[in-house]
Formats: structure tokens, C-alpha cells, sequence
């Protein structure tokens, strides 16, 4: 199967805040941008960042192997050693994760490394890498 770069515009509230973030903590290259929107490279795909005034929404969460789970979030799978390295920097770079770095659903079918941060907008991410990735949709 090859995989399509996806495109995601979310909202933040402080674009120069969360432009910092993604370009100078996360580390992807930025592209075309203006006064009230920026593009990034994540990891091969394409994610806007849009200006929109700070939104009242309650946060949500799911159970997920005993974690608050944030809802909605978004992210990409990696391999094992790039979420490693990933994983890594975030912590040099002094990033509050919402669920550190862990092994879920360890010795069994999914076994994957994951991890959750928010953006300074409070936009949720999820990171993680399959010990097999052939598990990615195993039930």
C-alpha cells in the first residue's frame, strides 16, 4: 500500500506561539504561509496552522489501557527508532507530555510506544511507532 500524504488544517489560538513550537521544539519545515495561517512538514504531510479566536470546548478524554485518552487528537505513526529519537527531543526540549512515553498493550496484538502532548494551543497529539507494523488495524 502507498500511503498519501494527509492534509489537516487546525485551529490555534496564538500562531506565533504554536509557529515556535512546530518549527523550533518539533522540528518540521515550514512552507508557505501569511498573516493568519503557516504550513509544516509533518513527517511528509501537509499541517496548517489557522488563527481562531480561543474556543470555550470542554476537553474530553477516553479510557484507552488505564490513560485519559485527550479527544480529539491527531498524530503519526513512526517507526520505532525515529518515535525513540523523537521522543528524546521533546524531552530536551522540555515538552509536558499528557501521557509520557510508554509501551501499551505490551506482549500483546498492537504492542506500540506512545506518547501525548499538547500544543500551546492545546491541540492534543499523539505520536507512536507498532513494535509490527503489520498490527497497525490487527484486531
Amino acid at each position: 500500500m502507498i500511503l498519501a500524504p494527509f492534509h489537516l488544517a487546525i485551529p490555534v489560538h496564538d500562531l506565533h506561539a504554536c509557529r515556535t513550537f512546530y518549527r523550533d521544539i518539533l522540528g518540521f519545515s515550514e512552507g508557505r504561509s501569511s498573516d493568519h495561517w503557516v504550513d509544516f512538514n509533518f513527517f511528509g504531510h501537509q499541517l496548517v496552522l489557522h488563527y481562531k479566536e480561543i474556543a470555550s470546548e470542554e476537553a474530553a478524554t477516553n479510557p484507552v489501557d488505564g490513560k485519559d485518552v485527550p479527544i480529539p487528537h491527531f498524530g503519526v505513526v513512526l517507526d520505532m527508532a525515529t518515535f525513540t529519537e523523537f521522543s528524546e527531543k521533546l524531552k530536551k526540549n522540555n515538552v509536558t507530555f499528557i501521557i509520557e512515553p510508554y509501551i501499551r498493550f505490551k506482549g500483546l496484538t498492537g504492542e506500540q510506544a506512545t506518547m501525548f502532548f499538547k500544543d500551546p494551543s492545546g491541540n492534543a497529539l499523539e505520536f507512536k511507532a507498532f513494535k509490527n507494523i503489520d498490527q497497525l488495524f490487527a484486531k
